[in-house]
């Protein structure tokens, strides 16, 4: 699960946010890291002078459920002249519950047990 809370805490000391409109999101943590991302060219930069950091997290999480199944959010900052990043939302993660059925959190629970769909022919066939 995706503890977002974390990335709220973030977003209250963030300069600003980016997406790269694929699956890199990022929480800049300082002015500088806002420059590095205009200087990548990133498709969506938001500074803390146009959005607050409620409506900031607001469009994380929008970002975050329209990217690509490799998304992640990681707070980048700089320290000492170095670029640090720190894990918010690790890589592939989601907001559901793995399945009781098959473990897979990406089925959301709509599944289908195929082995026992497979053995239900198997007999159907062998009523015949």
């Amino acid at each position: 699960m995706i503890d977002w809370d974390l990335v709220e805490e973030h977003t209250e000391d963030a300069s600003g946010i980016a997406f790269d409109g694929c699956h890199k999101i990022y929480a800049l943590m300082d002015t500088e890291q806002v420059s590095q991302m205009r200087e990548y060219e990133y498709d969506h930069i938001i500074t803390s002078d146009e959005q607050t950091p409620s409506e900031m997290l607001d469009t994380l999480k929008e970002w975050f459920e329209k990217s690509c199944s490799l998304r992640f959010i990681e707070a980048v900052a700089t320290e000492h002249g170095e670029t640090v990043f720190s894990t918010l939302v690790e890589q592939g993660a989601t907001d559901y519950e793995e399945c009781e059925d098959c473990d897979d959190p990406t089925c959301r629970g709509v599944c289908y047990d195929y082995e026992d769909e497979d053995e239900d022919e198997d007999e159907e066939d062998e009523d015949e």
